[in-house]
């Protein structure tokens, strides 16, 4: 009965995700309480599952609630506008060069996790250049996609922050194992952007410049219009006065930029060094961050509340995980369905079973939500791979591995949609255009996770 009812809760959830009929916090938070309630458990034991789910998760709620308001100050303080002004000065003309250049500026503006505001930012300014050059759009997207996959490895992106949250190991002791795959997977993507930009430079030189650009459909419009609809973004005076960072568009350089990059670099390495806990380096970051970039307490309070939606979906998120598997946990459901599932699986499918679904994991984004995959399949896959001896970090780093440059591939991703807004373009023809791409680099991803001994 506990299999079947715990079956019910996942199936119920990743539908309910895939449909997007409700948001996360809804569906991982009411669909177990009622799963429990017909499974004979009182209020009682419900609450306490709850709190022992919830308290599992709650460092990784609060480093996420703090690394977001951290790293939008720095988007606002205009941290990474100076570096996308140079390169796309640099590289201007290049077609290879600028390809190469999509993957480096896309994987630096993504420090944050944050796919919605790494698009706002970049496409903007790469959008007239690739028109200009007759480069397909198409192409930036996929080129943006791998890098900013890659870069969701550190321990405040989103797909970490959810193995973490399920497999209940800490984000940055799983990020420590990461760092040489998300090292190797930068310099691939750098590699892949030249090959892909080479590629495109042929096609360009056998198209003309400007046939390439009109059978590639480039969205109608001034390259001023859209590069000015998204830095205005950027580009917010505070109440008292102040004004936010320069952007790209403008000249000199931002405010405090060099003790803005200097504080970025000491938090990051602080984490990598595993000095204090994750929540509490990003804590005190936002507090010097906040004192030196926004003085007065009105800018303060303003800066806080402009950011404050962002980092509250995230943090409820991961919170309502909590309860999700803390029932799950409590009730014996996880354990009653990996025992049955082994049973039926040969035994030397179970040892291997999160490495063949880390393979899968890009085909899985276009089924599924990054939620469902995490908070629904992730646990299941770990208990059944338990019963294997198999050690919960190398099932979170197999799937992870596997998925995490597919994350904006996936047509329930909705940072995407804005990206294909921004551009004008469809999503079917992107997925036909980037999916054999995205999914051969993840099997490569795949095995340089095997070689760094992962699992």
């Amino acid at each position: 009965m506990l299999t079947f009812i715990g079956l019910a809760i996942i199936i119920t959830i990743v539908t309910l995700l895939l449909f997007e009929k409700v948001i996360p916090i809804i569906a991982l938070s009411a669909i177990p309480f009622i799963g429990a309630l017909l499974a004979g458990f009182g209020i009682s034991e419900i609450s306490e599952f709850f709190q022992q789910g919830v308290n599992k998760v709650a460092g990784v709620a609060f480093m996420f609630m703090f690394a977001i308001l951290f790293f939008s100050i720095m988007k606002e303080r205009g941290l990474f506008d100076p570096l996308i002004s140079a390169m796309v000065t640099l590289t201007r003309g290049n077609v290879v060069a600028v390809a190469v250049m999509t993957a480096l500026v896309a994987a630096c503006v993504h420090l944050d996790g944050a796919g919605a505001a790494t698009f706002l930012i970049v496409l903007p300014a790469l959008i007239p250049l690739y028109r200009r050059l007759g480069m397909n759009p198409y192409l930036m997207l996929t080129l943006m996609a791998t890098s900013m996959g890659i870069l969701n490895m550190v321990p405040w992106g989103g797909p970490i922050g959810r193995a973490a949250a399920v497999t209940d190991i800490s984000p940055d002791e799983l990020w420590h194992g990461l760092i040489p795959v998300q090292l190797a997977g930068i310099a691939l993507a750098v590699v892949g952007a030249a090959l892909l930009g080479w590629r495109e430079k042929r096609r360009i030189e056998r198209l003309g410049g400007m046939e390439a650009a009109i059978a590639h459909n480039y969205p109608p419009g001034s390259s001023t219009d859209i590069a000015s609809g998204g830095t205005a973004v950027t580009e917010k005076a505070s109440n008292d006065g102040e004004q936010s960072a320069p952007s790209g568009a403008r000249e000199g350089m931002p405010r405090f930029y060099w003790f803005n990059a200097a504080l970025t670099l000491v938090t990051v390495v602080s984490l990598a060094l595993g000095l204090m806990a994750p929540a509490y380096i990003f804590m005190i970051a936002l507090s010097v961050a906040l004192l030196f970039n926004y003085p007065s307490l009105a800018a303060q309070s303003r800066v806080i509340t402009q950011h404050a939606p962002q980092a509250f979906n995230m943090g409820a998120i991961i919170a309502a995980a909590g309860a999700f598997l803390g029932i799950l946990n409590g009730t014996g459901m996880l354990e009653s369905i990996a025992l049955d599932v082994t049973q039926i699986l040969p035994g030397q499918a179970v040892s291997v079973l999160h490495i063949l679904v880390g393979t899968m994991g890009v085909p899985l984004e276009l089924l599924t939500s990054t939620d469902a995959y995490y908070f629904a399949l992730l646990p299941v896959i770990q208990q059944i791979t338990a019963s294997a001896g198999v050690d919960p970090i190398a099932v979170a780093h197999a799937m992870s591995i596997g998925s995490i440059v597919g994350t904006f591939i996936s047509p329930f991703s909705p940072a995407l949609w804005l990206a294909l807004g921004l551009a004008g373009l469809e999503m079917g023809r992107y997925i036909r255009y980037a999916f054999l791409y995205l999914w051969g680099f993840s099997l490569i991803m795949m095995f340089v996770g095997y070689l760094f001994g992962l699992y």
